[in-house]
């Protein structure tokens, strides 16, 4: 993957290095398993060099690229203030903007297009400014909703979400949402266990589920510092079909099953087997959400009964 960030005068550099970071962690991971690289990053602009919001000069930008590898994804960055602050016709945003509907726009809308647009905070202004909005669900900093629907009335603007994708547009909420979106895409193309490691080094083991505002099963229980239990779940993320005894769990850890029921207790809030129980219940979930028949959904994660299922996942029964 090219992941291209473009970098505009007053760039939030949280919205650059939070993404970027999070990337280069994955090719990191990746490394150490003896496997090639999974992104290539590019940082670009209307100008070789810049501040950013916080004042730090960022150099060495490439100018915006004429053609695009495939596959590749763009990433516009938020500035900081009100709509007006960030919506301003001054060169550099009017060469971006340009660029957009000239080379972006018919990149990423061909039929078939392996391409992706992704925005970080306010940076959806700046897709809506370029006339990519219309028909398309959205979000951004929560104090520029307003904003974002009056640069595109044909867009649905939805608030109280971490990210949203519709299509090749995946726009996210406000600075540290971009670091959501970024393990997203990278569980997306690389898988949910080297998303977990990228969020262990990032110390962001609460990752946050996009279009809804409740935190998924899948991601709870993870808001600890304890490398054993996270060493357990991970495992448990990468294969949660496989047959989870106390000892092999034990083992992960390279502890007794009754030190890591304790260290589970203690730090996240339930037993080894509870934890595998809600990953799977979980799974059950994402399957009948994507249209799979429940008996076999249940079947699969070896749920015997939707009652099973449910309790695991503290429904009623």
């Amino acid at each position: 993957m090219h992941v291209w960030f473009v970098v505009l005068p007053e760039t939030l550099l949280l919205d650059l290095a939070g993404p970027a970071e999070a990337y280069r962690l994955a090719n990191q991971q990746r490394a150490r398993q003896g496997r090639p690289p999974l992104f290539v990053l590019h940082y670009v602009g209307p100008q070789a060099q810049t501040d950013s919001s916080v004042g730090v000069a960022l150099a060495g930008l490439a100018p915006l690229p004429t053609t695009l590898p495939a596959p590749s994804w763009v990433l516009l960055l938020g500035r900081p203030g009100d709509g007006h602050a960030v919506v301003r016709a001054e060169p550099p945003w009017l060469a971006t903007r340009r660029w957009i509907g000239q080379v972006l726009a018919p990149a990423l809308l061909a039929p078939g297009s392996p391409h992706r647009l992704m925005t970080v905070c306010s940076g959806a202004l700046l897709l809506a400014d370029a006339g990519l909005a219309a028909g398309r669900c959205l979000t951004t900093h929560h104090e520029l909703l307003d904003e974002l629907q009056a640069l595109a009335p044909a867009a649905r603007v939805l608030g109280n979400r971490v990210f949203v994708q519709d299509g090749p547009l995946w726009t996210s909420a406000g600075v540290t949402a971009g670091i959501d979106l970024a393990l997203h895409s990278i569980a997306e193309v690389g898988g949910e266990a080297l998303a977990a490691a990228v969020a262990q080094v990032l110390v962001v083991f609460q990752r946050r589920a996009g279009e809804a505002p409740q935190q998924s099963p899948l991601l709870a229980s993870r808001s600890h510092l304890h490398p054993a239990v996270h060493k357990v779940q991970n495992a448990v993320n990468a294969e949660p079909a496989a047959d989870w005894t106390a000892e092999r769990l034990a083992a992960v850890a390279h502890v007794t099953p009754r030190h890591l029921g304790r260290l589970f207790q203690q730090h996240a809030g339930l037993s080894p087997r509870d934890y595998v129980a809600r990953v799977r219940a979980a799974l059950v979930s994402e399957a009948v959400r994507g249209g799979q028949p429940l008996k076999q959904a249940l079947a699969t994660q070896g749920f015997g009964s939707a009652r099973a299922w449910r309790r695991a996942l503290d429904l009623p029964t």
